[in-house]
């Protein structure tokens, strides 16, 4: 892709003001009223969760999913960011040049545009207390909590190419953190390998656009196929270390913990996963319909969706459409001659990488990669 993308630094700096203008004025939306968020957040597209919003996937028509659709995760009150004052600080004992980059400075950068979901890692953990019984702790979403968009930024790698990173630094442990400029500063590490892939990006725009304020403007991290918490917002810091990195994110919360594990697993990947795009507990007439949903890997493109419609005693391939990018999602549509009744839609995905969703996971106490088949209620009438 080219440089810069198309995006004005005229257009980065209205967009910041707008921003900030809006935070101000508040609005009529969910949670609205603690002015925790900018953009609207009606009832009709999210489900509140507090000062999280989870995507009713019913509402998406495209295969991007618009800024006004977008989840919402956080952990304290959108910051009001001027990107004429931001600055990136590019630190560490594992660098050479120690970096302080200005928004311009990383305009001025060769750029890259990657389309890829960003999911936040609890998605899904409402079903370990809907179909096993067991509550975990944190935000009960079911299946919204994930994103689609096209992000144009700076490879992170070409940023620590510049940063001269030492030759000795290991590469696989958790040593590259990225910190953010909110009020609690969420910070998280990721590996030098997976720094250094071309697809993880200080992203600037989203789908052509400013990254809006609740979404990290003026710059995010975007890192392909690892749980949300790793695409850190509004960044103001990378940190890069010649030893691992330990912080709260990485040892009291995002690890896998309890019976079925014997010691804390750190998360990294996020898990594949299937949804029907359909209100939970939806009402169809009977006849023929066409139920479509999503489905989406960590790990590569989706190459079946699977649905049954008779509680897993039979399946059927559904349709799916392009595009079906790796590390996005695939949508996916399959007629059902629907009968008068209750009845549960139930989809399962593969990857092209032979990753499968499984019949049944252990619990885990904060509720992480849940990603077993899940029956999704639908009455006919």
């Amino acid at each position: 892709m080219g440089e810069h993308e198309g995006v004005s630094r005229r257009h980065f700096l209205a967009a910041g003001a707008a921003g900030a203008a809006a935070l101000a004025a508040g609005g009529e939306a969910i949670a609205q009223s603690q002015k925790l968020h900018v953009k609207p957040l009606p009832s009709d597209i999210f489900i509140s969760h507090g000062i999280n919003l989870e995507t009713r996937l019913e509402t998406l028509r495209g295969y991007l999913t618009p800024a006004s659709h977008f989840f919402v995760r956080q952990h304290a009150a959108t910051p009001s960011l001027d990107p004429k004052t931001w600055r990136l600080r590019v630190e560490g004992d594992a660098l050479e040049r120690p970096l302080d980059l200005g928004f311009d400075d990383l305009l001025r950068l060769p750029s890259r545009s990657v389309i890829a979901f960003v999911e936040c890692a609890g998605n899904g953990r409402g079903f370990f207390k809907e179909f096993m019984g067991k509550v975990a702790s944190g935000t009960q979403w079911r299946s919204g909590g994930i994103g689609v968009a096209e992000w144009t930024g700076v490879p992170l790698g070409a940023v620590l190419e510049m940063a001269k990173v030492r030759k000795e630094t290991p590469r696989d442990i958790l040593n590259v953190l990225i910190e953010g400029l909110d009020s609690v500063k969420v910070s998280r590490p990721i590996s030098l390998a997976k720094a250094f892939e071309e697809d993880t990006l200080l992203a600037y725009a989203f789908n052509g656009e400013p990254v809006p304020p609740d979404h990290g403007f003026p710059v995010r991290a975007i890192v392909p196929g690892w749980v949300g918490i790793n695409n850190v917002k509004w960044v103001g810091r990378v940190e890069v270390r010649t030893t691992t990195i330990d912080v709260p994110t990485t040892t009291k919360s995002y690890v896998l913990e309890g019976p079925d594990y014997p010691r804390e697993i750190v998360l990294r990947e996020q898990t594949i996963k299937s949804a029907v795009a359909l209100p939970w507990g939806a009402t169809l007439r009977a006849g023929v319909q066409r139920v479509r949903g999503f489905a989406w890997s960590p790990a590569g493109r989706i190459s079946r969706v699977e649905v049954s419609v008779d509680r897993g005693a039979t399946w059927q391939p559904a349709t799916l459409r392009e595009p079906n990018i790796p590390r996005a999602w695939a949508r996916w549509d399959v007629e059902w001659d629907a009968r008068p009744g209750e009845h549960v839609i139930l989809t399962r995905a593969v990857d092209d990488h032979g990753n499968t969703q499984p019949a049944s996971i252990p619990w885990n106490a904060q509720g992480y990669g849940y990603n077993v088949p899940v029956p999704h209620p639908v009455k006919v009438t």
